[in-house]
């Protein structure tokens, strides 16, 4: 048998992924064939066979650098994953920050949670980390967001199903209270990986709000003033400038006799999603749609003068997302995408600190130079005055945090208790929960 995994460790904290990695060795052992795509790095190790591909991502990439035993790896200088995977240097050790306070949670009851007592630093990095199903999340993302949000007034949105079966009438809320801290948190930003759209009207440039200013740049040039064209012009949301034909989508849907519905390119404008009036107004020799189908890299070299659209833009290549097409529509995007499109966006506002960020496994997916770029900018909004959170299975980004829960022990019913409490190094070191000793390498 040929067996195909995707990323098979995705959300696995490393006890679990000893139990995948066992697993993964019992099906070779029975004479099968193993192909895995996987960005974890001690997966990488235990391979027989090594494909990098790259050297870079989206048109950056594509080439095969290398496919052979895994140590030949480290003789091809163009690899991104060579850096990683046979770096022996130790990590720079970070001295994690004095908290500016603490923000305290009492008698929480959510899921397995029964009677839990937390406490989170102020004005620092905290990283909350267990085996899945311990708890994180409903200690994390469900009962710290719904305390500090309805403390500030802020509206929760409401969880939507992730499919498509009937879900029960009333969904549990969280009991509990905040005993301390709050007074010191002004906003809450909670950045999760659900679809910055559901539409392909949706996308990198409208949700970002820098095509609004590029659509200002196409309705003061010469052309479009001596037309009359207004800024909505250049929108594929308005009757005016977008194709008749498929209504500024750029594809028409197609129904097929007993068969899924497909979309196929609209065969007026072939994909543009403007009418061909439009697209004869031209900003520095591109017209609009010629502009949405640029990369992040090249809008930013093009927008280079135009501090409005090159900021949020250069913002989205440090992040890691330089490869994208700005035009790519909401429902292409993956959720660590469009988690970091939201981080992205959210970086763009003015920050006057007293912001409480909470990401839920926010290095899902990326691989380790991306979470490198991810966390620089998560560090930077720390450094700022703000307060970052993160449900984090990645050793490498809980080891550079400032302070640590550890929940468990097990999972379900067996978890739901706070395992193990401090600065990573000062969990490391002791024998509370399952995390200790996968962390205690990055501290020997």
């Amino acid at each position: 048998m040929v067996y195909v995994l995707d990323e098979p460790s995705a959300g696995l904290h490393p006890a679990d992924g000893q139990a995948l990695h066992r697993a993964l060795d019992q099906l070779k052992a029975g004479g099968n064939t193993l192909f895995v795509v996987e960005h974890d790095l001690d997966t990488l190790r235990r391979a027989d066979w090594l494909v990098d591909v790259g050297p870079g991502a989206g048109q950056h990439g594509g080439q095969v650098l290398y496919s052979g035993p895994p140590d030949g790896l480290r003789k091809v200088k163009d690899s991104i994953t060579a850096k990683y995977l046979f770096d022996t240097r130790p990590a720079s050790r970070r001295t994690p920050r004095e908290p500016a306070g603490w923000l305290e949670l009492r008698g929480i009851h959510r899921n397995n949670l029964h009677g839990v007592d937390a406490r989170f630093p102020l004005g620092a990095f905290t990283a909350v980390t267990g085996v899945s199903g311990s708890g994180k999340s409903s200690l994390v993302s469900q009962a710290l967001v719904e305390l500090v949000g309805e403390h500030l007034g802020q509206e929760l949105p409401a969880e939507e199903p992730d499919s498509d079966l009937p879900q029960p009438g009333n969904l549990p809320r969280t009991t509990g209270r905040l005993h301390a801290g709050a007074r010191a948190i002004k906003r809450l930003v909670n950045v999760d990986q659900k679809p910055i759209g559901r539409t392909p009207r949706s996308n990198l440039a409208t949700y970002t709000g820098l095509f609004d200013h590029v659509r200002k740049l196409f309705a003061d040039t010469k052309a479009a003033r001596s037309r009359r064209y207004s800024a909505g012009r250049f929108s594929f949301n308005v009757a005016q400038g977008r194709c008749e034909t498929c209504e500024g989508e750029g594809f028409v849907h197609v129904e097929l006799l007993f068969m899924p519905s497909v979309y196929a390119p609209c065969p007026t404008c072939h994909g543009s999603r403007y009418n061909a009036k439009t697209l004869e107004v031209e900003w520095n020799g591109r017209n609009i749609a010629q502009v949405l189908d640029m990369t992040v890299d090249e809008a930013r070299e093009f927008f280079n003068d135009e501090a409005v659209v090159a900021r949020p833009l250069t913002l989205l290549a440090e992040i890691g997302l330089g490869y994208l097409r700005l035009g790519q529509p909401a429902t292409e995007l993956s959720g660590g995408e469009a988690q970091r499109i939201k981080l992205a966006t959210e970086l763009q506002r003015s920050q006057r600190g007293n912001t409480l960020y909470v990401l839920d496994e926010p290095t899902t997916g990326l691989h380790a130079a991306d979470v490198d770029k991810l966390m620089t900018q998560l560090h930077g909004l720390v450094d700022a005055g703000n307060t970052v959170v993160v449900v984090e299975h990645d050793l490498r980004v809980v080891a550079g945090s400032d302070w640590m829960l550890d929940v468990g022990p097990g999972a379900g019913e067996e978890g739901g208790a706070i395992v193990a409490a401090g600065t990573p190094e000062a969990v490391s070191r002791g024998n509370a929960g399952v995390t200790a000793p996968f962390l205690r390498r990055f501290f020997d």
